[in-house]
């Protein structure tokens, strides 16, 4: 009996004793969920910070390049400023990492920066936080700028390794390439040109990682990775050598005259394939500070194209069987609706033929010849030709032009390139019915996209779009255009080393008030032309407006771009020693032995320039497969420490462009034709720091 009362008490106890552990733990969890901080750790704090973190892995963007691979944007690192300021990062004493002291931190740093003391140091003040950023002079550091800091050895202070876009070539082709910029996520994205138009193909596809961190932000097992893929490489028509040539035509109008804008593009005769387009103004891609027009001028400027448009409404003429090249008419006036349309000088040159009336540009001829067509037969042939509708180009922002022909007023003008609207690039799609038989190209300005892989996922190629003209026609109006260089009222459109053929145009400035504006520099003055006329490689198609050099500037710097690039192709028609039957493939001399690769040059009847006196090639111009004539120049950059100024003298200018590129020395030219002096002393060492200037002087 006393077994049994002694077990029951027993059995009390035990029950007592759960029952205060279960008040206990009631108790507890109702503390925890009432308590902000429980055993010195915050809760909310710690249920926040221990989740599933998941962080964006961006792809590589891909590279753009010319049509020879030289590479004209890729992404380098960029570093980001921080500061830590926490001194629980510290564990010993002797070797801080925690900014100690802040106010020499902040002197050492905006010395670097440039960045103001007073901030720097209000940064290193901030209360309460763990690291710090310093604005935007922290952001998009280069590397140079990183290991001067780094240089400091200042504890507490480290960089985010991010990367940003760079353009090697700075403002080169700036509006066809465009700019990609970093957003507020740290993602690249492409703005503009080749880098908008592309961004999809260019950012690849971004990757992910994923993992558990706990209540002090430290990562908690194994992290889930999604390697990102690389975007494509994308490789343009552009030829660096034939856009720098371009590029200078535009700087040496921008140094000598006022001007709107200017625009100069080459398209390849044969393919339809953009191998240069400059343009001012232009701006620096790296940095966008000068940028103040979005607009492409190749496909977004529409205007007014003038007496360029005779090419297309004398083919008009042609095609609907009413020109007879030798029929005669009175020159100098014509009466239309009420309006008198004037030839340029306003006299006219009594009575001459139809084909002396394009030589001359005569307006009377081309509106007589309008008038006899009509308005639905011009608007028809001009829409044929891709006037009033968009190329297709690979480019974004182009525009469609407009073209309206109601009235007979209209009809009138518009024969000579009056009240209607068009841009570059749909003039060049024309132009190629010149140098194909009548058949028309469409233009294109990417050559290849390469995947990740190396896979070539599209491949720019000549598209035809079809014979709009008849191969008569195209051989008459190639001989008048001739005939307007060689045999019209001035030399001035002559290069010395090609044969080119082409016409003029100069078109009045529509007002906003209605009309068109007036005086002297108020007009666009354009050129479009094909080159070597015997068998066409190269179209171009140039226009300026408000040019206070008028006509002459712009002939000079169209002719002498035309002879550099006729000499760059090995096209020119000088008579010289050089043994024009014989093209040679240039073979990669680079990491050969200097004179190994010289007495190799030499012996094949080149001309070799070598640069420096290193003992290996580290470059070489012109590139691998290339195909020059015997006596031509091949540039070899050695592995020295030091360039010798060369004896330069009767050099193209070109061959000039080609020696500073390799190099990376600054030019500037004056004149045109061929080298007559230059300001750095032959046999000194080269200086990169001064500009090469060069004279250039007709032979």
């Amino acid at each position: 009996m006393k077994n049994k009362r002694s077990r029951i008490k027993v059995s009390k106890i035990f029950i007592m004793i759960f029952f205060l552990c279960f008040v206990g733990a009631i108790g507890k969890v109702l503390f925890v969920s009432l308590s902000k901080n429980v055993d010195g750790v915050n809760l909310t704090v710690f249920a926040n910070n221990r989740n599933t973190v998941k962080k964006t892995l961006y792809a590589s963007r891909g590279n753009i390049y010319d049509v020879n691979g030289d590479i004209i944007a890729q992404n380098v690192n960029s570093y980001t400023l921080i500061a830590y300021l926490s001194e629980s990062r510290t564990t010993d004493p002797d070797n801080p990492e925690h900014v100690v002291d802040k106010e020499g931190t902040a002197k050492a740093l905006s010395e670097v920066l440039g960045m103001d003391y007073e901030y720097a140091l209000a940064r290193l003040n901030v209360k309460g936080a763990y690291q710090v950023e310093f604005g935007v002079k922290g952001k998009n550091l280069s590397e140079n700028t990183k290991v001067a800091i780094d240089a400091l050895d200042l504890p507490g202070i480290d960089f985010i390794v991010g990367s940003k876009r760079y353009y090697k070539k700075s403002k080169m082709a700036s509006y066809i390439v465009g700019y990609a910029k970093n957003n507020d996520e740290g993602e690249i994205v492409g703005e503009m040109g080749v880098e908008g138009y592309y961004n999809d193909k260019l950012k690849g596809t971004d990757g992910h990682t994923e993992y558990q961190r706990d209540a002090y932000g430290y990562q908690m097992g194994d992290a889930y990775t999604t390697e990102p893929i690389s975007g494509s490489d994308i490789y343009l028509t552009l030829d660096t050598q034939i856009q720098l040539i371009l590029e200078d035509a535009v700087h040496t109008l921008e140094d000598k005259y006022n001007m709107g804008w200017f625009t100069f593009s080459v398209m390849d005769a044969k393919t339809g394939a953009i191998v240069g387009s400059a343009s001012s103004p232009n701006f620096n891609p790296n940095t966008l500070e000068d940028l103040t027009n979005y607009v492409n001028p190749l496909v977004g400027y529409t205007y007014e194209p003038g007496s360029t448009m005779k090419i297309f409404s004398w083919l008009a003429a042609m095609e609907n069987g009413i020109y007879n090249g030798e029929d005669e008419f009175e020159s100098g006036t014509i009466k239309i609706a009420g309006a008198t349309i004037k030839d340029f000088n306003y006299k006219g040159w009594g009575k001459i033929s139809y084909d002396t009336g394009f030589a001359y540009s005569s307006n009377v001829a081309a509106t007589k010849l309008a008038l006899e067509l009509g308005n639905v037969k011009l608007k028809e042939f001009y829409e044929k030709l891709g006037f009033g509708s968009k190329t297709g180009i690979e480019l974004p922002g182009e525009e469609s032009g407009i073209i309206k022909l109601t009235y007979e007023s209209e009809l009138a003008s518009a024969s000579f390139g009056q009240g209607i609207t068009t841009t570059p690039i749909q003039t060049l799609q024309a132009l190629s019915i010149l140098t194909n038989d009548g058949v028309m190209l469409k233009p294109y300005i990417v050559d290849k996209i390469v995947d990740d892989k190396g896979n070539v996922t599209y491949d720019g190629k000549k598209t035809e779009l079809g014979k709009k003209v008849s191969s008569e026609s195209i051989s008459k109006i190639n001989t008048l255009m001739y005939d307007v260089v060689y045999n019209g009222l001035t030399t001035i459109w002559q290069p010395n080393n090609v044969t080119l053929a082409g016409k003029t145009g100069t078109a009045q400035i529509a007002s906003s008030n209605g009309g068109y504006l007036t005086g002297d520099i108020n007009y666009i003055r354009s050129f479009a032309g094909v080159f070597p006329y015997e068998d066409p490689k190269y179209i171009i198609y140039v226009s300026a407006k408000q040019l206070d050099g008028g006509v002459t500037a712009l002939a000079n710097v169209v002719t002498n771009a035309v002879e550099s690039i006729a000499n760059y192709a090995n096209i020119t028609n000088n008579d010289t020693d050089i043994d024009y039957s014989k093209i040679i493939n240039v073979d990669n001399y680079i990491s050969s032995d200097t004179n190994e690769a010289s007495k190799r040059i030499n012996d094949l009847g080149l001309d070799v320039i070598t640069i420096g006196n290193g003992s290996n090639v580290i470059n070489q111009f012109p590139i691998k497969n290339t195909e020059v004539l015997a006596g031509s120049k091949i540039f070899l950059q050695t592995d020295s420490n030091e360039y010798i100024m060369p004896n330069i003298k009767s050099w193209s200018s070109s061959e000039v462009m080609n020696f500073c590129n390799l190099i990376g020395l600054k030019y500037k030219f004056s004149g045109y034709g061929t080298v007559s002096n230059f300001n750095i002393l032959e046999g000194s060492i080269i200086d990169k720091n001064k500009i090469l200037e060069v004279n250039l002087k007709l032979e």
